[in-house]
């Protein structure tokens, strides 16, 4: 089934906030040396601002003069290489945690009935120790209890699991190794939540790279 996207909101771990501080809403679409050359989405930064502050998230800034990093046009450029739809794209704050980014997908949900795709950019697993395998070696055993077990707290389809996955770094094994920093888990959050507790989980995506590095891809869906 194609899903036709009208505008997108990427949430990326790789665009950090300001700590407990500042979240930014980014509006510019150029990758610095490979180029995505798709339109911003003003007004929908404008709609995203106004969702948290209503919902009381403080410090929303707008930043209209910063292109798409990494974290955006990366997956983007895979999945709509054509560049044509307007991007709106969002940090996440590392120094808030996960149930404050939960809050913020809940803040966004709105959107999903607007033609907005939300997009949370990060990675299943982020560490690379200095041990680890070639690009196409096997599986570290801590890396793959970790995806394991987020895909079956993501795939079980109880509402209570959300906890699990928004409080992981008690809940899963092997969760400080498989991401000593939550920024690359944030995004995940933003994405759940904004699909709500009657969400549908769905595996579309599962590789590995290093031994290490899971890019488990999931999509959520409901009765909206």
């Amino acid at each position: 089934m194609v899903i036709k996207v009208a505008v997108l909101v990427v949430v990326a771990a790789a665009t950090g906030g300001s700590g407990g501080g500042g979240m930014m809403v980014v509006i510019v679409v150029v990758a610095a040396v490979l180029k995505y050359p798709a339109p911003g989405a003003p007004q929908l930064a404008k709609t995203v601002k106004e969702l948290l502050t209503k919902s009381g998230f403080e410090n929303v800034h707008e930043d209209g003069a910063r292109g798409l990093d990494h974290g955006a046009w990366f997956p983007l450029m895979l999945m709509y290489p054509e560049a044509d739809i307007p991007v709106c794209q969002m940090s996440v704050q590392s120094g808030k945690d996960g149930t404050h980014h939960y809050n913020i997908g809940k803040a966004l949900s709105p959107l999903r009935s607007q033609g907005v795709l939300i997009i949370g950019s990060g990675g299943a697993t982020n560490n690379v120790p200095p041990n680890s395998p070639p690009i196409h070696g096997p599986v570290l055993s801590w890396a793959l209890e970790f995806d394991s077990w987020l895909k079956d707290s993501l795939l079980s389809g109880r509402i209570y699991r959300h906890e699990d996955i928004i409080d992981y770094e008690q809940k899963a094994p092997h969760a400080k190794m498989a991401h000593p920093e939550p920024d690359h888990m944030y995004p995940l959050l933003v994405a759940l939540g904004s699909a709500g507790n009657g969400a549908k989980a769905e595996l579309i995506h599962q590789s590995w790279g290093r031994g290490c590095l899971s890019f488990a891809s999931y999509r959520f869906s409901n009765n909206l």
